[in-house]
Formats: structure tokens, C-alpha cells, sequence
């Protein structure tokens, strides 16, 4: 119509979408600045993944191996799995949209936990389904619950093993509960992107079910322990039959040559991944004790972040202790998009942001200006 505005129109289902907000990743401060809101390893990455990155510089008018071939062999060769099950993409979070593009659509529908990864819901209502939130219990996913959530629309189950923002996890015989209960046509995403960090016994990532499944599909990523997040780099593995589908959807080309070449120098030096995880031992344990002595509680995790709540520290909330920190040049993250408007999420930071942290919310609690 004459002098109406016209503009090309996306979906509904997309529209309703919040914006993901990432955590902040900049304050000014005179001082040091200690960035914990990201989950972001300490250690950085691997030398030997740094020096292979740089090696592709003087290749960089060159398309890389759209298969992404040697690094699916030198992760299956690390896992002990079968490299034609195993698909690679620009972060775990393009394998998240893969999976929706592949098994979702308008009218059916997709299951995630209450306090379950953001990018979940999001990648849902991008393909036009339909998410269905199940709550947990004391932050941990509910497996009668999301049994309970299951109907003939159902599609997908994205379970986060540990889960992120809380760290809480569920023992593998839950997890083969779970499985056991679901219809073989439903497909159980395991998103086991802190798995590396995890040294309960019962735990396990999913390795062992995805290969023994016709439903089930493993996510990790290069992100977390190994340092390549700027790179972008996951992958998964699961049944032949849907990573064959999956194959289909995947953009050509989508993980770079950089990225192949640091992922594969990353997962084959082992000795660094042991130097995070026993930094992680050390450090976990004495974050969760010294702020439970500053009179505030910790959700018990077990992956390389902690989740701080402030509802029992009367007169003091987690905006205000994040403002405090934020001029004080500690970055954490608040996390009432995740449904705790009063917690704040930290990761586990290098030896000096460790005790900063603690120093700065010691003060904080006493009502200290000081620095």
C-alpha cells in the first residue's frame, strides 16, 4: 500500500526469542582486571595448540578440509571412538543448532531443565518447536519429571551433564534411567562440555551410551579446558544414522583451518588438560569453603565454576556484591536470566583472582568501602 512501510517479515517463533546476553568482558579499572564470567580456563591453551595455530598462517587463502578429517581421527583416537561418528562445528553451540535443524520443526516439541544452558530454548524456537521447561530439584535435573514432560510431539531431550550455571550433575545411572525411559524415537542430547573437569565416580560423559545407542548424542567442546574459545571449536558423537542427518545440514567448510589444526595439537596433549584439572581440584574446594566462611552459600559443583548465593546474607544482594567486584576489577556473572536473581556465577580464576575475589567480598560482607 502507497507510503506504508513494507520490510521483509521472520517468523513468529523468532521474534519471541530473547537476545542471548553473554557475561560482561570489560570494566574499567586502574588495576588488574580478572575476568571470571565466561568459564574460561586460566591456563590458556595449550603451547603446542598455540604453536599450530600459528603455522596456518601462511595458508590462510586456502579452504580448510571441510570434513574436518584429522581432527574427528585425533579425537577418536583420544576417546577410543570411531572418527566416521563424529561430526566437528564452530563451537558446541553450531552442533546445538545443527541437531534442531535436523530433528525440529513447527509442531513438535523439545524438552531442557529449568536452570538448563540459554542457548537451548533458543535454538528451539529457531526452528519453529516448541520448548517445553521442566523444574528440577535443589538445581538438579529431575529425571521423573522430564519423563513426566514427554508426549508423542516430543522430539529431543538437551540435557547439560554438568549443568551450567548451577555445576550440579547427574550420576550415570540416572542418566541410563533417563535413556531407558525415553521412546526410541526421542533423541537425548548429552551436552558434556565440563566433562574433562569432573572426577566423581559415578559420573560419566555419555561416550559410552552414544556408542551404544540408536538416540543418543554426545556434545563437547574445545572451549572450556582446553582454552580455544575465541576459536570456536565442538564436535559430538553418536549413532551413524544421525550424524549421517546432521552431515546434511552441516554448512560447508564450517570449522576453520586454524581451528582443526589447534583443536587437534589441544586434545592430543594431554598433560596440559591433567595441569587444569588438578588446578581445578585445588582451587574449587577452597573457593566453596572460604565464601561458605564469609556466611554465603555455594551450589556444590563439580565443574570449573561456582554458583554464589547471597539469599542468606541479610541486607546484601548479588547486584550489589557485582557492582562492588565490577569497581574493584573482578568481572562475575549474574545470572537471574538462569533464574537466580540473587546469585552470581564465578569461574574458577587463576591463584591471584581466586584469593581477589574472596578478599573483595570479605569486605563487601562487612560493609568495607575499602580496598
Amino acid at each position: 500500500m502507497s507510503g506504508q512501510l513494507q520490510r521483509p517479515q521472520p517468523r513468529d517463533s523468532v521474534m519471541s526469542i530473547p537476545v542471548y546476553v553473554p557475561g560482561k568482558s570489560q570494566v574499567n579499572s586502574d588495576g588488574p582486571v580478572h575476568k571470571l564470567s565466561s568459564n574460561e580456563t586460566p591456563l590458556g591453551a595449550s603451547a603446542k595448540a598455540v604453536d599450530a595455530y600459528r603455522q596456518i598462517a601462511g595458508q590462510l587463502e586456502y579452504y580448510p578440509d571441510g570434513a574436518s578429517t584429522a581432527l574427528r581421527e585425533a579425537i577418536g583416537d583420544v576417546h577410543g571412538i570411531h572418527p566416521g561418528r563424529i561430526l566437528c562445528g564452530a563451537g558446541s553451540d553450531e552442533i546445538l543448532s545443527m541437531i534442531a535443524n535436523t530433528f525440529l520443526e513447527k509442531g513438535v516439541e523439545a524438552i531442557y531443565c529449568e536452570h538448563g544452558f540459554l542457548v537451548y530454548p533458543i535454538v528451539i524456537q529457531a526452528s519453529g518447536a516448541t520448548p517445553v521447561m521442566v523444574k528440577e530439584k535443589n538445581c538438579v535435573a529431575d529425571v521423573d519429571a522430564i519423563l513426566a514432560a514427554v508426549t508423542e510431539r516430543t522430539k529431543v531431550v538437551f540435557l547439560a551433564n554438568p549443568n551450567n550455571p548451577t555445576g550440579t550433575y547427574l550420576p550415570f545411572s540416572e542418566i541410563r534411567r533417563l535413556h531407558a525411559g525415553l521412546p526410541g524415537s526421542v533423541l537425548l542430547v548429552l551436552d558434556a562440555a565440563y566433562a574433562e573437569y569432573v572426577s566423581a565416580h559415578d559420573y560419566q560423559s555419555g561416550v559410552e551410551l552414544a556408542g551404544a545407542s540408536e538416540n543418543v548424542l554426545m556434545t563437547r567442546t574445545f572451549s572450556k579446558i582446553y582454552g580455544l574459545a575465541n576459536l570456536r571449536l565442538g564436535w559430538c558423537f553418536g549413532p551413524e544414522a544421525v550424524i549421517n542427518a546432521m552431515e546434511r545440514v552441516r554448512g560447508p567448510f564450517n570449522v576453520s583451518g586454524a581451528a582443526q589444526a589447534a583443536g587437534i595439537a589441544a586434545i592430543r596433549d594431554q598433560d596440559f588438560v591433567r595441569a587444569a584439572v588438578a588446578h581445578n581440584d585445588e582451587w574449587l574446594p577452597r573457593l566453596t569453603k572460604g565464601l561458605e566462611d564469609l556466611g554465603l552459600s555455594v551450589t556444590p559443583s563439580v565443574g570449573n565454576f561456582i554458583l554464589i548465593h547471597f539469599t542468606d546474607a541479610p541486607g546484601k544482594s548479588a547486584v550489589e556484591a557485582d557492582a562492588y567486584l565490577l569497581s574493584h576489577g573482578c568481572i562475575l556473572r549474574q545470572v537471574g536470566n538462569y533464574g537466580f536473581p540473587n546469585a552470581l556465577r564465578m569461574t574458577v580464576g587463576s591463584a591471584e583472582a581466586c584469593e581477589r575475589v574472596l578478599a573483595l567480598l570479605a569486605d563487601f560482607m562487612k560493609g568495607s568501602s575499602d580496598d
